[in-house]
């Protein structure tokens, strides 16, 4: 639940900060929307995973099976707003900074909550 809640901090945070880049808006709030809205999605439905299975090595294996497969659906997800970002005239520099970096946090956050799976018995 506690990286569920840090997730939506930082994606509160990173689409605020993106509303606030003047004239490289359109292509940062896409790039944020996008990294965040992706995170949310994969972390929902690691705990989604995880409330099925039992045991502790079952656990662990289904987030992994979404980590995955959120993976490839980011990969697809990133060059459809990209092709957007560029027919819309936007600043294609400001998506990819404003996806990536947040990107990697989530990421940290998303590993995080797999690691807290193999320690602990009952998730919440």
């Amino acid at each position: 639940m506690k990286h569920l809640v840090f997730a939506t901090a930082l994606a509160i945070a990173s689409v605020s900060a993106a509303l606030s880049t003047g004239t490289y808006r359109n292509g940062a709030l896409a790039g944020a929307a996008t990294s965040s809205a992706s995170a949310l999605v994969s972390l929902l439905l690691m705990q989604q995973g995880v409330r099925r299975n039992l045991g502790r090595a079952r656990k662990v294996r289904a987030a992994l099976r979404v980590v995955g497969v959120t993976f490839v659906a980011r990969i697809l997800v990133v060059a459809a707003a990209t092709f957007a970002v560029a027919q819309a005239g936007s600043n294609l520099m400001a998506f990819v900074l404003a996806f990536f970096v947040p990107y990697f946090a989530f990421a940290a956050i998303e590993g995080a909550y797999v690691y807290s799976l193999t320690r602990a018995e009952i998730i919440g």
